[in-house]
């Protein structure tokens, strides 16, 4: 993230600041540290603290009670809600106090309580991307990657080095296990518990998690077109209903599809899985009648 190009260091421990339009947007009962560098133009509401090493860009507002601590990067224009912690140290007994940061993107919002941890010597960073939605409650854990226009409903949480894709929209009270991979364009049902990687542009849901559909209505809403949606079909029914394991099903598709950015990003997105894709449904295992 670029350093905002206008910084003002400010501190105040209840005393009143000086008097300039910008400072007043600073509440006096805001706690700043004087290595902290706050573009002129935020905005922090009251018994806010924000520790050192911490760059927070233009335009954006912090709510009362919100904590920002060392190592923290916000981006511009996003609203961070009360409660909130940012960049907190990992909960993680492997972490020895390593240097690492949390990177927020520009336009992203972060509703109340919601907890980012910081990375450790592993990614050295825990990132949330542009334009994002990160509903109350959420907590994504060291290491993690949300990348651009993601939304994580409320109580999602997400265990450490985890990997949320582009435009991935995650219900809520949701579970994802380490090092889970969620492709773009995914949709997962509310409630659900993730221990295998969703590959990109499908729903997910049931109980066990399983593949249950393109995300069709989410890509049309993104512009994809019909027929762009149809080829995203006609791949995954090959790799989910043709009765082909997995190895078989990507070589059909290499050997009988031509070469697309969808069945190449399908291809090598489930080549690379390190934990597994998840399986379709099958009827009669747990849960038949869970909602989808």
């Amino acid at each position: 993230m670029k350093q905002p190009a206008i910084i003002k260091d400010i501190v105040t421990s209840g005393q009143q600041p000086s008097p300039s339009t910008d400072e007043r947007m600073i509440h006096p009962h805001t706690y700043i540290h004087p290595n902290a560098r706050v573009a002129t133009n935020v905005k922090i509401d009251p018994f806010s603290v924000i520790h050192q090493d911490v760059e927070v860009g233009e335009g954006t507002w912090i709510g009362s009670n919100v904590t920002i601590m060392e190592g923290a990067r916000i981006g511009k224009n996003c609203r961070i809600f009360p409660g909130a912690v940012i960049a907190a140290i990992p909960q993680d007994l492997k972490f020895q106090g390593e240097y690492s940061n949390v990177f927020i993107g520009d336009n992203t919002t972060i509703r109340e309580f919601v907890t980012v941890n910081r990375g450790t010597k592993d990614r050295e960073k825990t990132s949330v991307g542009n334009n994002c939605l990160i509903q109350a409650y959420c907590h994504i854990a060291h290491d993690c990657s949300v990348g651009d226009w993601c939304v994580m409903s409320n109580n999602t949480h997400l265990a450490g080095h985890v990997i949320i894709e582009d435009y991935a929209i995650l219900g809520g009270m949701c579970a994802i296990h380490q090092f889970v991979r969620i492709g773009r364009h995914s949709f997962l049902q509310g409630g659900s518990l993730v221990g295998k990687d969703i590959p990109p542009y499908i729903k997910a849901g049931r109980f066990p998690l399983s593949y249950c559909g393109v995300n069709s209505v989410g890509l049309k809403r993104r512009g994809f077109s019909i027929d762009k949606i149809n080829h995203i079909l006609d791949i995954y029914r090959i790799i989910y209903n043709k009765g082909l394991n997995t190895s078989q099903a990507l070589e059909f598709l290499e050997e009988e599809f031509s070469a697309t950015d969808e069945r190449d990003e399908i291809v090598t997105f489930i080549r690379e899985s390190s934990r597994g894709i998840i399986k379709r449904y099958i009827k009669g295992n747990f849960d038949e009648d869970y909602p989808v």
